[in-house]
């Protein structure tokens, strides 16, 4: 009777500020990798071919469709999913202004564009409302109509910029 072999590949990341080790069929996507063996299932697979937005992730600071990367090509690289912008109970600027502002329905794209608008803002902290829905035009929400986004986005921009306090202050 032969042993049974140990196919994949070791992959070593920061997910979440944790470090994260694990042995992967190398045909494994990011997202599958981030929601099984790492729990962050707010990573949302629409549909799993990078046009919807929903698997967007931060790989080293850039947004990245999850569907659509290998879990070896984030190999070394620093990953943030949704789970990841809190700070424990207090959640981020952007997080909070989605929720005084409507800016989620049904929340399913919520996760992905949080982390698109985290990026945009990153690179541009002051977006006008035209900039915002470019910014998050690779993104598809089915509920909101977007303008509850934009608010958001607008409201976070200035909190993250200093010049409003946040509802928890």
């Amino acid at each position: 009777m032969s042993t049974p072999t140990r196919t994949g590949t070791s992959v070593s990341m920061t997910v979440n500020g944790e470090q994260v080790d694990r042995h992967v069929d190398p045909r494994r996507t990011l997202s599958d990798f981030l929601r099984r063996d790492c729990g962050a299932t707010g990573v949302h697979l629409g549909c799993e071919h990078g046009v919807c937005g929903a698997c967007t992730v931060l790989l080293d600071g850039r947004t990245a469709r999850s569907c659509c990367t290998l879990a070896v090509q984030a190999q070394g690289a620093d990953i943030t999913t949704v789970e990841g912008m809190a700070d424990g109970a207090e959640l981020h600027p952007l997080q909070e202004a989605f929720w005084k502002h409507h800016g989620l329905q049904c929340g399913f794209c919520t996760p992905g564009i949080l982390l698109t608008v985290q990026e945009l803002l990153a690179d541009n902290p002051d977006p006008s409302d035209e900039e915002i829905r470019e910014g998050i035009s690779g993104n598809i929400c089915r509920c909101t109509g977007y303008q509850f986004i934009v608010d958001a986005v607008r409201d976070a921009a200035a909190v993250l910029r200093g010049e409003k306090a946040t509802e928890a202050e």
